[in-house]
């Protein structure tokens, strides 16, 4: 279907069909696409555009990714469809891998998750065969790799996932979620909360990635130690209850 440029949803309506192209060629599941909705209304909510809220946890998500020294950014089949461009520029910019990790699992979803960015981008990533579980996580999403997700001081998880972030969490490492519902679990256990669309969210972390990579660990630090996420995530959660 061609969309007019015209359209006042166009944007979200190009989404919606990546998706449901995606759930063809069996890289996104069905239900991806039930999340995806969820996502569009919370988004309405914050009038489909980054906040300030948004922009000062995005800022504080590229200084920990820049300060992180095994930093992996993981990737779900709603996002490796939404914005695999996206993925690889944050990637590059702030030297981090990139892991598929899905809650639906099959060794067909990985290995064409897998081959989408091999076979587009050309860029390594991990997650075709998982060698290592996360501990106290019973859905599939515990398979991981032993030099990825498993290894790694900083993951950023691209979308909601509760159960992961708080198994992760109790592993001691850092998490940064994009995750446009300011009251899940998610959000309420990452370090660093985006609320915003991922498709706006992860190339705004990439440009502040390429701004602080002139400061010193330092300032980074200094940037990192100021942003408070719990106040932050409850001032995205006063704007929109002021637009309901």
């Amino acid at each position: 279907m061609k969309l007019p440029l015209s359209h006042p949803r166009y944007s979200s309506l190009k989404q919606r069909h990546a998706l449901v192209d995606g759930v063809k060629k069996g890289i996104t599941a069905p239900s991806g696409l039930i999340a995806f909705g969820r996502g569009e209304a919370f988004d309405y909510l914050i009038g489909e555009k980054t906040t300030s809220e948004a922009r000062k946890a995005e800022q504080a998500a590229a200084a920990l990714l820049l300060l992180a020294h095994s930093p992996v950014i993981s990737v779900n089949g709603n996002t490796a469809v939404l914005c695999p461009k996206e993925i690889v520029s944050l990637a590059r910019e702030t030297n981090s891998k990139i892991e598929v990790n899905l809650f639906y699992d099959s060794p067909a979803r990985r290995k064409k998750t897998v081959q989408l960015f091999k076979q587009k981008f050309k860029t390594k990533i991990l997650g075709e065969k998982p060698d290592k579980k996360i501990p106290a996580l019973a859905s599939a999403r515990s398979h991981v790799c032993a030099n990825g997700i498993f290894s790694a001081n900083v993951v950023l998880v691209p979308l909601e996932d509760g159960d992961r972030t708080q198994a992760l969490r109790r592993m001691k490492k850092k998490v940064i979620a994009i995750d446009l519902n300011p009251l899940s679990r998610t959000s309420q256990t990452a370090n660093v909360s985006i609320v915003d669309n991922v498709v706006r969210a992860l190339p705004n972390i990439a440009f502040f990635a390429r701004k602080l990579k002139r400061k010193n660990k330092k300032q980074l630090v200094r940037i990192l130690s100021s942003f408070d996420n719990k106040k932050n995530l409850k001032q995205a959660e006063k704007n929109m209850r002021r637009r309901l």
